[in-house]
């Protein structure tokens, strides 16, 4: 199970850490995702994370403003978000997935989802 958590509303330019907290006592052997959803859009990848924590992914339009990281003794995974703009509102979800296939970015490869947390700019 999966708990997103941080969303809230924000100034356009300020920042955000989202956490995702996952129950389980094997969260070191998942590959972790941050994914977004937009309204009327949908929902894409956001960025990713390797079981060890050495590889990370990210989307080209947040390459820069986003980083992720993940705290394998809390089975937590972190999108420390900096520099927000307005389109970066939306739903994020974090998602976990057992395999890596050659790409971080199909949601449909990941297996267990996060509820989802509310990450407003305000311009």
């Amino acid at each position: 199970q999966l708990q997103a958590s941080g969303g809230r509303l924000v100034q356009a330019g300020g920042s955000l850490r989202l956490s995702c907290a996952a129950s389980g006592r094997t969260f070191s052997t998942y590959i972790m995702g941050w994914f977004r959803q937009a309204p009327g859009k949908e929902r894409e990848f956001v960025s990713a994370i390797s079981r060890s924590g050495v590889n990370t992914y990210y989307a080209d339009s947040v390459k820069g403003r986003f980083t992720i990281s993940r705290d394998n003794a809390k089975s937590t995974v972190y999108l420390q978000m900096n520099s927000l703009k307005s389109e970066d509102t939306a739903v994020y979800y974090c998602a976990a997935r057992t395999y890596y296939s050659g790409s971080y970015y199909y949601e449909d490869e990941y297996a267990y989802w996060g509820q989802g947390t509310q990450v407003t700019v305000s311009s």
